[in-house]
């Protein structure tokens, strides 16, 4: 007798199960590494006992070692102190102009959505107008014209030329949201406009916005970092990580360590702010 046996492949997840599967991962890495981040940012003095204004010129450009693994910079100040120090305000510019940029986006984008017609043409060509002058460019116009430029001001210029991309992302899920059986419902059951929209319509239509908020803050956190290394970002006595690398610039040769260790950290804070944009993209809850 034959005996004939045939091997099944194991079935595979479908596409979406397995994006999701992957949104769940990503969603993990990066909330280790900005969770980290923050802690880094809001308590430096977990992870080092050294005070970064402890500085003597008989150390200066000292390269790293095993007790003081980043080194000295070049006024013999500790670097590793001065590396995590500097998460602070280069986070925390990033969380403000994120935070501006949402806020003007829920008022301008839900108005322009919701409201539509002459409202949402005026809206929708002005921001087209503002969206023409890149963010770089005009972070670099306003902040090469003063000599103030501590965290509050570098924040503000970046949510000045932030915002447009911002609501553009809010008009578009509003102008979905709008349409759907449930907000048409309320509609005819003699819900006002104002209930409609902060009750039915709002709610459905942040996700997205948060998405592209979570990934905008990778943006922000290089913009910052570019405009400081060009010279005309946050200036000392600030202490950040685009100030150590502008600084490090001009001893890259003598001393690489000066460059290689704020940079490892701004990129590892990009990655992870990346990485929660597309892990809540991909995530149970985004709309089939």
């Amino acid at each position: 007798m034959l005996l004939v046996v045939i091997e099944t492949a194991p079935a595979r997840p479908s596409g979406r199960r397995a994006g999701r599967w992957q949104g769940r991962g990503q969603l993990i890495i990066a909330s280790l590494v900005l969770g980290l981040l923050t802690l880094v940012a809001l308590a430096p003095g977990l992870f080092t006992d050294v005070d970064p204004r402890d500085c003597s010129l008989s150390r200066s450009l000292v390269r790293p070692s095993a007790e003081h693994p980043f080194g000295y910079d070049l006024q013999g100040c500790d670097y590793l102190a001065k590396t995590l120090y500097g998460a602070r305000t280069s986070l925390g510019v990033t969380v403000l102009v994120v935070l501006g940029t949402t806020l003007i986006a829920l008022v301008l984008g839900a108005l322009a959505g919701y409201v539509g017609g002459r409202t949402d043409t005026v809206l929708t060509r002005l921001t087209d107008v503002w969206s023409g002058i890149p963010l770089l460019l005009g972070g670099l116009l306003v902040l090469s014209g003063t000599d103030d430029r501590g965290p509050l001001q570098v924040s503000l210029v970046l949510i000045l030329f932030g915002w447009p991309a911002m609501v553009r992302v809010l008009r578009a899920s509003v102008l979905e949201v709008r349409q759907r059986d449930f907000v048409t419902a309320a509609r005819a059951l003699g819900a006002r406009p104002a209930r409609l929209l902060l009750k039915h319509v709002l709610p459905h239509s942040v996700r997205p916005l948060i998405v592209s908020a979570s990934a905008y803050a990778g943006f922000i956190v290089a913009a910052e970092a570019t405009l400081t290394f060009a010279g005309v970002g946050l200036a000392r006595p600030t202490e950040s990580w685009g100030i150590q690398l502008f600084e490090a610039q001009a001893r890259v040769a003598v001393a690489p360590h000066l460059l290689v260790f704020p940079a490892m950290f701004l990129v590892t804070a990009v990655v992870g702010f990346v990485l929660l944009g597309e892990g809540l993209r991909r995530s149970p809850g985004e709309r089939a």
